[in-house]
């Protein structure tokens, strides 16, 4: 094993969660017993039936909410509250309507230490960033207009640059494209492929979409229903770099197949065989 990967850059060990002290007494929790090491530039996708622990997940990996039992390690460092090294895009874009995209954009170096106290002085240099993040997802022409006057999959492209603005080294993504037709998620997966190519940030996307779980990822994580915890770790071999044309190929559905077999048989009762035993 090399140096670069020798330390994993999220490590969960026995991680449980209950979202109070109450709850927390009756032994009811979100999330139980996650084990996790993920290696620095991995992608991984969480997929699972709804309401099993996905988001909860995603708040522990931040810092939003500390773990009831068990320890968190990002990046080498125990987790003490909200991350700074991390961006987030969520299923809604939530763009100020009074701001314009490139001002949107830059909201991130306007709230962010050590940006924050260089904002003034630096702001040509930093807008001149979200321009070129901006023309980089296809957004060109677009920076000024506001955001009443783009279309759904515009705005997610620019809640994308708002995310990565900052040069985070851990891109949490939840749902992001899920309100998107089919075309627009497919061109936005192609777009987040090429980011991630290109600077090799840490991700974790969180979806119901199978399809985007196994073009997009490394590994692939299931969920069990709640209290959530990971059944199934499968590692997605497809090379890379990969084209829409392999999603029609039937070694990608052979993988969506057998992914959806597992979250079947958790929605019914069962948990799924795991693909490769995870980690106990």
């Amino acid at each position: 094993m090399d140096t670069q990967n020798a330390t994993p850059f999220v490590d969960f060990q026995d991680v449980w969660l209950a979202y109070n002290e109450q709850l927390l007494r009756e032994n009811h929790f979100a999330v139980e017993a996650i084990d996790l090491k993920v290696k620095k530039g991995e992608f991984i996708a969480i997929v699972g039936p709804s309401g099993c622990g996905k988001s909860t997940f995603m708040k522990l990996t931040t810092g939003l909410k500390m773990p009831s039992m068990g320890k968190i390690r990002i990046d080498g460092q125990p987790v003490t509250g909200p991350l700074k090294i991390s961006g987030m895009a969520f299923q809604a874009p939530s763009l100020l309507p009074w701001r314009t995209t490139v001002d949107n954009v830059l909201l991130p170096l306007e709230i962010v230490e050590p940006y924050r106290s260089t904002f003034k002085s630096k702001k040509k240099e930093y807008e001149e960033r979200a321009r070129r993040l901006l023309q980089k997802v296809g957004l060109a022409g677009y920076e000024d207009k506001f955001p009443w006057q783009l279309s759904g999959g515009m705005q997610q492209r620019a809640s994308i640059c708002r995310a990565l603005i900052h040069e985070p080294k851990m891109l949490l993504l939840d749902e992001p494209f899920g309100a998107l037709d089919a075309f627009t998620r497919e061109e936005l997966w192609c777009i987040l492929r090429d980011l991630w190519t290109e600077q090799r940030f840490n991700v974790i996307l969180v979806t119901h979409d199978l399809r985007e779980s196994v073009f997009l990822a490394d590994t692939v994580y299931v969920m069990s229903k709640s209290p959530g915890r990971f059944v199934v770790k499968r590692e997605i071999e497809l090379p890379r770099p990969r084209e829409l044309e392999v999603t029609y190929t039937k070694e990608f559905s052979d993988i969506v197949h057998e992914l959806r077999g597992h979250i079947g048989a958790i929605r019914q009762g069962g948990v799924g065989a795991p693909a490769t035993p995870l980690p106990q």
